[in-house]
């Protein structure tokens, strides 16, 4: 509508009355022409109806389409423009009758506005009760504010109970007449009459209570925006950016160049295999782990490169695994079937060790707290200790692996390891519940996505399994591509909102796809 292909030559334009040109303060230039967007363009043609559809696949209702506009502008606080747009288009935002019911609300004209909410053409008898409940407690508050007890018990008594809903508010509202604080006991400390306009917040109450056609709901327009936003993320095969590259100005898609595909830099501070990567939380930081028995933080600047800050040695067997703890002040360093040390990341001192005689620790891992620490062991238990090495509990009788990875929901209720060939255990600490998945092929290593939905599990046949955890235990995906003979390759969620999977590979290849709205 007003762009260069509707635009007719003079011989062909109709004329235009003194009250649509007065209106042209409201055209707009297209290239070298300005096009009107007068009354005859906003208001329905003689041969035109109310439902005249618009856009190009003929599915916007055009009164609607201009109602949520109006409604949109005044949301964000154009009156003005709102005012304008209703009078030009003669589609009004709101019937007369439901003009009048807001404004006796907003007036706290209780009764009134109870009147009037009948004669706005509800179908729904359990609506109307429910808006007129709403109404009426209004009413009861602010007739307990002015200290009219007396009046609030007759609004209950003959107006409200009446009504025969919500029968336990009703007892609520029949305590705050004994009660020396009312508001308080239903949350509504008497700040809140101060702070805020509750007739304002009773509105908008009221309008998620009706219909749509009757008042159209809060930010619609920024509703249906988003939506269509949010399916174009959804249908980019390669979407890695934040939201804020998003615009409305063209249609959202991300080129292959979106997923790191170059090496920038080689990182060679160890001087034997690298067993275990692992990024702090805040990103700010990398961990590796090594057969040489070390383990090194890495710090990333702000340009993505890497250096190295602290060598974190003392283990006397190579180190299977690392953990941040969750404010990235401290990281755990477990040795293969040796001990589990806890070190400061900002110095790089060993703040403590963890062990136990004759036995081995083989895994490590965080309450979210981070004031308790976890070990799977090799006599098929697994330990929990405060930071000062204080046993804490003990589960027994899980036997666990020689390489054996371990996490923990970030809720902390579940501890999820490694506990037999084919077999990864879901602990549940506070209802002593297990679960298991069972594979057919050994597992090699898993990954717990930051969403604590779902579990990526590595299996000696060069697969991936993707197990959806939250309620029953469900396989969701198979990945194929990536090639592992010798090492432990563990794969891992990653990208935007970890829509990604990501693996090595022994052929020095990454392997990544795209994790797919079904799953992730």
């Amino acid at each position: 509508m007003g762009g260069v292909e509707d635009y007719e030559p003079p011989s062909k334009r109709v004329k235009v009355s003194s009250e649509e040109l007065s209106l042209s303060a409201n055209s707009f230039v297209t290239g070298p022409t300005t096009c009107f967007l007068g009354d005859s363009m906003a208001r329905p043609l003689p041969s035109q109806g109310d439902e005249e559809m618009v856009g190009s696949k003929g599915v916007i209702k055009r009164v609607e389409f201009v109602r949520i506009i109006t409604k949109a502008l005044y949301s964000l606080g154009y009156q003005k423009s709102g005012k304008l747009l209703e009078e030009e288009s003669g589609i009004p935002l709101h019937s007369s009758m439901v003009n009048l019911f807001r404004k006796q609300v907003l007036d706290g004209q209780w009764d009134a506005s109870v009147s009037t909410l009948q004669k706005i053409g509800l179908s729904d008898e359990n609506i109307l009760k429910s808006a007129s409940f709403l109404i009426l407690e209004k009413k009861f508050f602010e007739l307990l504010e002015n200290d009219k007890v007396m009046d609030a018990l007759k609004t209950l008594r003959s107006e409200i109970v009446p009504l025969g809903i919500n029968t336990k508010r009703i007892h609520e509202l029949s305590g705050c007449l004994v009660c020396p604080a009312p508001c308080e006991m239903l949350g509504l400390n008497s700040q809140d009459f101060i702070k805020v306009n509750l007739r304002l917040k009773l509105l908008e109450n009221l309008q998620n209570l009706l219909p749509p056609t009757v008042m159209i709901p809060e930010r619609r327009l920024e509703h249906l925006v988003e939506q269509a936003l949010n399916v174009q993320r959804e249908a980019c095969v390669f979407h890695n950016s934040l939201d804020s590259s998003l615009s409305l100005y063209s249609d959202h898609q991300c080129g292959r160049d979106q997923i790191p595909s170059q090496t920038v830099q080689v990182l060679q501070a160890h001087h034997d295999e690298v067993w275990f990567l692992q990024f702090s939380n805040n990103g700010r930081y990398l961990a590796s782990s090594s057969n040489d028995r070390t383990a090194i933080i890495w710090e990333v600047n702000e340009d993505g490169t890497v250096v190295e800050r602290h060598t974190l040695a003392g283990h006397q067997k190579p180190i299977l695994t690392v953990a941040w703890s969750p404010d990235d002040r401290q990281i755990l360093t477990c040795g293969m079937e040796e001990s589990v040390r806890r070190w400061d990341a900002i110095s790089g001192a060993c703040l403590h060790v963890y062990e136990k005689s004759g036995l081995g620790l083989i895994s490590c891992g965080w309450l979210p707290d981070g004031k308790r620490v976890l070990s799977g062991l090799t006599d098929r238990s697994i330990c929990m200790w405060d930071l000062d090495g204080k046993e804490v509990e003990t589960w027994k009788g899980h036997r666990t692996l020689k390489i054996s990875d371990m996490a923990v929901t970030s809720d902390g209720r579940q501890i999820i390891t490694m506990c037999m060939e084919n077999g990864i255990l879901l602990l549940e600490r506070e209802a002593k519940q297990e679960r298991l998945i069972e594979e057919e092929q050994t597992i090699t290593s898993f990954s717990l996505s930051r969403d604590d939905k779902y579990l990526l599990v590595n299996l000696i046949n060069q697969e991936i399994h993707l197990w959806s955890i939250v309620g029953e235990l469900k396989l969701v995906a198979k990945y194929k591509g990536h090639k592992r003979t010798r090492f432990v390759i563990r794969s891992c969620f990653g990208g935007f909102k970890q829509a990604f999977i990501a693996s090595g590979s022994e052929d020095s290849q990454l392997c990544q796809v795209t994790g797919g709205t079904r799953y992730l």
